[in-house]
This record gives C-alpha cells, sequence and structure tokens, in this order.
C-alpha cells in the first residue's frame, strides 16, 4: 500500500500488524476501509508505537461502532467511563484495574445476548523482568481457522447445540481469589446481576459480517450445554476449546508501551499470561465496540 501504510499478516493462524499508521490523527475513509477489511479478515490488528490519549483511543474505536460501558463498572477510567482499566496497580489499598482479567481462554462479553464486536487494548505501562524482558503476553487464538480444521464427526456433532453463558459464576469465582489473596473487589449488585442474567449462544456461531463458522464456547463463561448432561456439556467445551487452542491456531503478543492490539470477539479467543507481580507494573486501557446479533 502507498504512502508508507502497510498491512502485513504475522505469521499464525489469526493477526495482522498495520504499519504506517498514526491513530491520534484523523484516518481517511480508505486507510480505514482497509484496517477494517484486514480486521474481518484476520481476527486482530495489532498497532505498534502509538501514543494515545484515553480521549484517541475512543475516538477510533468509535470508527467501528457504538463504545460499550463496562459490565463491571468499578474499574472504569475515571471521567471516561467507556475505557475499562486492566492494572495490577495498588492506590489506597485498593486495585485501580480488573488485576486478574483473562486468566482462562475466553471471548469477551460472550454473556451478552448481543456479544460486543470487538476489544481494543492499548499498554500504558508493561512488567518487564530483570533484564527487561516484557512479561505478562497474552495468547490469540482463531476460532475460524479451528472450526476449518475440526474433525467431520465432530463438526457434525456439534451441529444445532447451544451453551448456556453465564458472567456470574465466573465473576463470582475471581471474587473469591481475590478476596482470598487479601485484595478488594465489590460484590455483583443487583442491577448489574439483571443485566447479565445467562444466555444460550450456538456452540458454533456464524461470524456476524463475514458468515465464517466459528468455535463459540469458552472456558470463563459457558457452564452447560443445553440438553447435555452437565458432566458431558462441559468435557466437550472443554474438548473444542483444547482443539481450538493448539499452538498452530495461536498468536503470542509480547507487549511494549504504546501498543494497540484490537480483536474481533466472534472469530477469536484470548489468554492472558500471568507471570508477573508488584512491583513489577502493567496499566492496560481497553475499550469494546457494541456488536450485531
Amino acid at each position: 500500500m502507498g504512502n508508507g501504510f502497510e498491512i502485513r499478516d504475522l505469521d499464525a493462524a489469526v493477526g495482522a500488524e498495520v504499519l504506517g499508521v498514526d491513530l491520534a490523527a484523523p484516518l481517511d475513509d480508505a486507510t480505514f476501509a482497509a484496517i477494517e477489511r484486514a480486521w474481518d479478515a484476520r481476527g486482530m490488528l495489532l498497532f505498534r508505537g502509538q501514543r494515545l490519549t484515553p480521549a484517541a483511543h475512543v475516538a477510533f474505536s468509535r470508527r467501528f461502532g457504538a463504545v460499550e460501558v463496562p459490565t463491571n463498572r468499578q474499574y472504569a477510567l475515571d471521567g471516561m467511563p467507556e475505557v475499562y482499566v486492566v492494572s495490577n496497580i495498588v492506590e489506597g489499598g485498593r486495585n485501580i484495574g480488573n488485576a486478574d482479567a483473562g486468566r482462562v481462554w475466553h471471548t469477551d462479553s460472550s454473556y451478552m445476548a448481543v456479544p460486543s464486536r470487538g476489544s481494543l487494548l492499548y499498554a500504558v505501562e508493561v512488567p518487564r523482568d530483570g533484564q527487561g524482558q516484557p512479561l505478562g503476553d497474552t495468547l490469540f487464538a482463531s476460532m475460524t481457522a479451528a472450526y476449518d480444521e475440526l474433525p467431520d464427526a465432530m463438526k457434525r456433532r456439534c451441529e444445532g447445540l447451544h451453551a448456556v453463558h453465564d458472567y456470574s459464576v465466573q465473576y463470582e469465582r475471581r471474587l473469591a481469589k481475590v478476596r482470598a489473596a487479601g485484595g478488594q473487589r465489590a460484590a455483583l449488585d443487583a442491577g448489574t446481576r439483571e443485566r447479565v442474567a445467562p444466555i444460550v449462544h450456538p456452540v458454533i456461531r456464524r461470524h456476524p459480517r463475514s458468515g465464517r463458522p466459528c468455535i463459540y464456547v469458552n472456558l470463563a463463561m459457558v457452564t452447560e450445554v443445553v440438553g447435555m448432561d452437565e458432566a458431558d456439556g462441559l468435557a466437550l467445551r472443554d474438548e473444542l476449546v483444547a482443539f481450538a487452542t493448539q499452538d498452530r491456531f495461536v498468536y503470542r503478543h509480547r507487549w511494549n508501551e504504546g501498543d494497540l492490539v484490537m480483536w474481533d470477539n466472534t472469530s477469536t479467543q484470548h489468554l492472558a499470561i500471568a507471570d508477573y507481580a508488584l512491583p513489577q507494573r502493567r496499566l492496560m486501557y481497553r475499550t469494546t465496540v457494541a456488536g450485531t446479533a
């Protein structure tokens, strides 16, 4: 592409790097359209060396659709409710952000009746080891590539199946862990519980833009498969996730300050690697773009 702008596929089943773009500046329509096409095709995009204010982060996100306010609003950035803080930093005895986000394979917002289109995560502070190497990598797996390579017998087995996605179950599990470790986190209030009542989605979901089939069960949110014995349903969930997260479907991102990574919440899953601890600080800002049914 001309004018120094280039989109280069990563050497993985998922992802592409976008070069020569300053996301803090206005994007012309042709450049934005190329970025959007690449996102639909590759599932995850990487922009390095960005210098984004929260306002610029939100403005870029809005090019793709409405920006959602986080379900867990205790970690919204002050004055910017669309920005969700992911951080292990403690101030005044309180975590300023979600310190344990994404520690199992999952896709954001699968617990919603209309799941989000995608998420955009921007690195402000990255933890490093004693040699200065970045810690806290994130893994991304392609649910479209994984579905394409599923054995035909498993594809037939999954036809017509639906799974229950329940935010409250995983939240309570994480709440107990945080409190057991001496941290502070609020319990879900009644209003939030109502907003995140259990919801049912197909086990194999068609991508709302590309139409490609995607494996759509994850370890964080799926609590049962409708019509199956509980143990059998969870075994199927685990088998699908284990297949879809093999190395051949995965890209591992090593963060640096100024990286912005955006991923599609139907065609990918992701996993945060928790190999750091204070005083190694991690501070990330995330926005979430609303999706379609």
